[in-house]
């Protein structure tokens, strides 16, 4: 067992300057950020859709995507709020497989993480540049939320993460909102105390210096089921799901907490067309219990240009590599669907 340096890698400082922000970047960064976030401290009443490839895998296909969320987006923003997902680390649960574009900015080509460095940050640059849209990403390696901490309008903090103390430290110190999914195992006083944590200050180690927090009144909790001792999935959706987390937060203290609930992974089995039911059913959740209506914030989507999931040397344009998607047709329809229940 061995751990070989290959190489020294830039710092964020030098990656961002490739990709600086121009002013009316900057100023479209500023105005999504005061909707994002007013809507989940209860001063909209918009429905947040974190909705995208389950990871990105090439810039062309997800720019696409991105664009047609755009104008989309201009029919429902009285509704809806679209917070477009560019996921560029994968998880992955035995560590094998595509591990995302910060790994591997070609999927078909061995890991360059210079190459991803770059990638990440101009494929970022680039939807907002094009569209104003700020994106969403998950928080897979908290050291290098520096690289982007300029152009993220979400975080997400993932199942496996959500017990890490390094995660929970670093998401109090971001200035945009964190979502702490519950962990595999589904409890949910696990996740709660990990948005309590992101919630307070702190002091910590961090990319080599000391470093104070104020805390992020912004951290939140995201829903996606579990996984039990024989491998079976649970979801955590439904009415009686939504009823125990307003109340279990409201025992630890978290009134006004939001939830995103996350319509695959364990809630749907990874059966990707069931998302668009479990969409449905949370808003229906959310007409009859007011306090559901006020706690849930947003769903989170895994959709791209295509139905499905494909192997990377497939090569289909905006077919999911990793977990399987609704396609672009299912999804537009679902979007107009929910900004009419909404």
């Amino acid at each position: 067992m061995s751990m070989e340096v290959v190489r020294s890698l830039p710092d964020p400082e030098a990656i961002r300057a490739q990709f600086p922000l121009t002013e009316k970047q900057l100023a479209a960064k500023i105005e999504r950020d005061q909707q994002i976030q007013e809507v989940f401290s209860g001063k909209s009443d918009r429905l947040i859709l974190i909705i995208g490839p389950c990871s990105a895998d090439r810039e062309d296909a997800v720019l696409e995507y991105i664009h047609r969320l755009y104008r989309v987006q201009q029919q429902v923003a009285d509704k809806i709020l679209i917070v477009p997902r560019i996921y560029t680390n994968k998880p992955r649960t035995t560590g094998d497989g595509y591990k995302g574009m910060l790994h591997q900015p070609d999927p078909l080509r061995e890991s360059d993480m210079l190459a991803g460095l770059v990638a990440i940050r101009r494929l970022h640059t680039t939807a907002l540049a094009d569209t104003g849209m700020t994106c969403a990403d998950e928080m897979l390696y908290p050291e290098n939320y520096a690289f982007l901490s300029d152009l993220l309008g979400y975080h997400a903090v993932g199942a496996r993460s959500v017990e890490n103390q390094e995660h929970r430290l670093v998401a109090s110190g971001v200035d945009a909102p964190v979502g702490m999914k519950n962990p595999t195992s589904g409890d949910l006083t696990v996740m709660l105390n990990s948005v309590t944590a992101a919630r307070h200050p702190h002091t910590f180690l961090y990319r080599g210096c000391e470093v104070k927090t104020t805390g992020n009144p912004l951290a939140h909790a995201i829903l996606r089921g579990s996984v039990d001792a024989y491998g079976r999935t649970h979801p955590n959706y439904h009415y009686e799901d939504l009823t125990r987390l307003y109340d279990l937060a409201a025992e630890k203290g978290l009134e006004g907490m939001g939830v995103v609930v996350d319509t695959n992974h364990a809630n749907s089995g990874k059966q990707y067309l069931e998302q668009i039911r479990i969409a449905n059913e949370v808003l229906h959740c959310c007409r009859h219990s007011a306090d559901i209506r006020s706690m849930v914030k947003g769903l989170m989507i895994e959709s791209y240009l295509e139905d499905g999931a494909q192997k990377p040397e497939e090569g289909k344009f905006g077919c999911s590599i990793t977990d399987p998607c609704l396609g672009w047709e299912k999804t537009e329809e679902l979007i107009f669907s929910l900004a009419d229940q909404w």
